[in-house]
């Protein structure tokens, strides 16, 4: 890889704030008026005033309009559509139009085409066809990206430059010949010595040694497994090329705009793990997001919650914005279900909750043809006299009333600790089971979390903990020293930490840590395990202990863990081939405690024990609200607070509140705030 420096004279204070030139939250969508004809880009402005739009991202995927042949440049709609922008007072997130390069650019150079791991390559005709790690994509990608910076970089429309489109989307993984030359030089960067990768890689296994890194190839299809470390270094590395290509294309909208902020749209949701995006957040001035819901997913709303909280997660604590998400179905699933009524104002509400400062939507206006076609939009094919418009131009009004809570924080007791590496690794191949999903296990304590009311913060292993009195550490497989020693900190100076199976097994390496697991948190938790028994599938156990508060069903693992002097055993199996042995433990360490669940609780046993931690450790809900009614905290640093509350139920909730003032309604709350059905109510109080 061909990495750039940021501008030697470069200097972050000097960049404006995105939301510089906007009044309250943001609210917006992408917009592609080169789709459209003239008559329709007029109508849009209209439109566009009467929903409160006031930002839109424009130019994600106008290369080929703009520039339809090579070194041919059209920008005659563009520099109308920014004019017309600013003077309906809109800020634009101005892309750098490099999301799909155009046909004749693949066409004279194919080897710019990725490749999958098998050697398919993927062509021309959907959108993402490039190679990040090609230097002459590269080379092309820059240099419109320059020219995008030099025509509009003091257009007063333009709030922040938008780095390509969901960068790793559709090729988090490239097997192609110039990601193989990046791959060695990343790996020589990472070792320094063949013998060092030989080392770290194990490579005496299978007579893999190599002699030189120009022997070291990407995990491509092979007879058998490939070698682990490598596949985790390949993971890393690809995530490194994604951001080392967003950093490339950033710096150049730096030398040439260094008061415009930058950012690119991440994907931080419980299923994409291409791109470890903790290591992002330095290189964006802000966190944006892009989030869709599943509509065969019944707790899809608590799904919205973790990704948000992701998002804030990889924001630091910091506002961040929502810069995709959909007013009703997608066109992406098996079944492309229409939103429920009043669904698209709550998931809007549960961003912002959750520290959302922008409110955006692929896209403004429905597509007539494409792959996309049927996507749903904030102005849908049926025009106006509908229930998706009125929903938009309402949700327009709804955010206006709530602008005041913008640049507020979420702040939380509670920290979830999550990790893209350990995802990588734990998902690897050559398991004790295949059947273990690393986000399954996040999500599941998330959810009980969730089911509490207790909101958490979602940090790296290696995050600053002190503020935390609960630690939740889910299926940490693999974890370094300085992480490890992080964690058990933690629990020294009085968390409640509770560690779950098949975590602290590896090092960075991916090699095991010897001795019995689980390795690096064996003497935190005082447990030994000999032996992991993973469950079979449709094969379940039962738990008994006051830690499941009875009794509880448990699957997918189980571990013949034996326990030092001064640990508790809370829960143990009572069926089964670990019948009588520990399932769950408890220890006393300094001024806290630590937990370990060696099997998997389904849904009771673990909305039991979560209720002991939360009870243990002192973190409380912000109120206490009815079943499936969330309820989220923002607060100001002037001693302002705004309390959201999301009826996700088909029943009215009443709610014990400080007093103050709602803001959708305007009324005055004495105590007692109530939420209707599927309702939404932003109370700011001072208490």
């Amino acid at each position: 890889m061909r990495r750039r420096t940021t501008p030697p004279l470069f200097d972050p204070t000097a960049v404006r704030p995105w939301n510089a030139q906007v009044d309250g939250l943001g609210y917006g969508g992408d917009y592609n008026p080169e789709q459209w004809p003239d008559e329709v880009r007029v109508e849009d402005l209209r439109l566009l005033r009467e929903a409160g739009v006031n930002v839109l991202s424009v130019a994600i995927f106008a290369w080929a309009t703009i520039e339809p042949r090579e070194g041919e440049l059209d920008w005659t709609w563009l520099d109308e559509t920014m004019d017309r922008l600013h003077a309906a007072g809109i800020q634009v997130a101005l892309a750098t139009a490099t999301a799909s390069p155009p046909p004749w650019l693949t066409r004279k150079h194919p080897e710019i085409l990725p490749r999958l791991a098998d050697g398919t390559v993927l062509h021309q005709g959907a959108r993402q066809s490039y190679s990040v790690t090609h230097p002459l994509h590269r080379e092309y990608a820059l240099r419109m990206t320059a020219r995008m910076a030099e025509r509009y970089g003091d257009h007063p429309a333009l709030a922040l430059w938008h780095v390509d489109n969901e960068i790793g989307c559709h090729v988090p993984r490239d097997y192609s010949d110039a990601a193989a030359a990046a791959f060695r030089v990343w790996l020589a960067e990472r070792y320094g010595t063949i013998e060092r990768l030989n080392e770290a890689w194990g490579t005496a296994f299978w007579s893999q040694r190599y002699a030189t890194f120009e022997d070291v190839l990407p995990p491509l299809v092979a007879p058998m497994f490939s070698n682990p470390t490598q596949q985790l270094d390949f993971d890393r590395f690809s995530s490194d090329a994604l951001l080392d290509y967003y950093r490339d294309l950033r710096d150049t909208l730096r030398e040439l705009t260094p008061h415009v902020p930058t950012t690119t749209n991440l994907m931080t949701t419980s299923t994409t793990q291409g791109m470890d995006y903790f290591s992002w957040a330095d290189d964006l001035d802000v966190v944006a997001n892009d989030h869709y819901t599943i509509a065969a997913d019944p707790d899809r709303h608590v799904e919205l919650a973790l990704s948000a909280d992701l998002s804030r997660g990889v924001a630091g604590g910091e506002p961040w914005m929502l810069m995709e998400h959909s007013t009703s179905a997608v066109n992406w699933q098996p079944r492309n279900r229409a939103k429920l009524p009043g669904e698209m104002l709550r998931n809007s509400l549960q961003h912002v909750a959750r520290g959302a400062d922008a409110v955006m939507y692929f896209q403004w206006r429905q597509s007539r043809a494409g792959a996309e076609k049927y996507h749903s939009a904030m102005l849908p094919h049926a025009g106006t006299d509908t229930d998706v418009w009125r929903n938009t131009v309402e949700l327009g009004d709804v955010l206006r009333r709530i602008g005041e809570v913008r640049g507020s924080r979420v702040t939380s007791r509670a920290a979830l600790l999550v990790d893209y590496p350990a995802w990588w690794a734990a998902e690897l191949d050559s398991h004790p089971t295949q059947d273990l999903r690393y986000m399954d296990e996040l999500r599941a304590w998330y959810a009980a979390l969730w089911r509490r009311g207790v909101t958490v913060d979602t940090v790296t292993p290696r995050a600053d903990l002190d503020g935390y009195d609960l630690i939740v550490v889910p299926t940490l497989y693999l974890v370094d020293d300085e992480g490890a020693e992080n964690v058990a900190a933690g629990a020294e100076r009085g968390a409640t930490v509770v560690v779950t199976f098949f975590s602290g097994i590896v090092d960075e390496n991916d090699q095991v840590r010897l001795g019995g697991y689980p390795g690096a948190f064996r003497d935190l938790l005082g447990v030994r395990t000999e032996e992991f028994t993973p469950l079979q599938e449709g094969e379940s156990v039962r738990v008994v202990g006051k830690a499941v508060d009875g009794e509880a069903g448990a699957d997918l693992w189980g571990e013949k863990t034996h326990v030092a002097d001064g640990t508790e055993v809370t829960a143990t199996y009572d069926d089964g081939p670990l019948a009588g042995r520990p399932a769950v433990t408890r220890r006393y360490v300094g001024s806290g405690a630590a937990w370990y669940v060696g099997t998997r609780l389904r849904r009771d046993g673990l909305d039991a024990l979560v209720s002991r931690l939360v009870e243990e450790s002192g973190v409380v809900p912000e109120v206490v609200a009815p079943a499936g009614v969330e309820v989220v905290r923002r607060a100001a640093e002037d001693g302002r607070a705004w309390l959201f509350a999301i009826n996700h139920t088909d029943e009215a909730a009443a709610l014990d509140t400080p007093p103050g003032t709602e803001l959708l309604t305007g009324s005055a709350v004495d105590g007692r705030l109530d939420v209707p059905a599927g309702a939404v109510r932003v109370l700011r109080t001072t208490a």
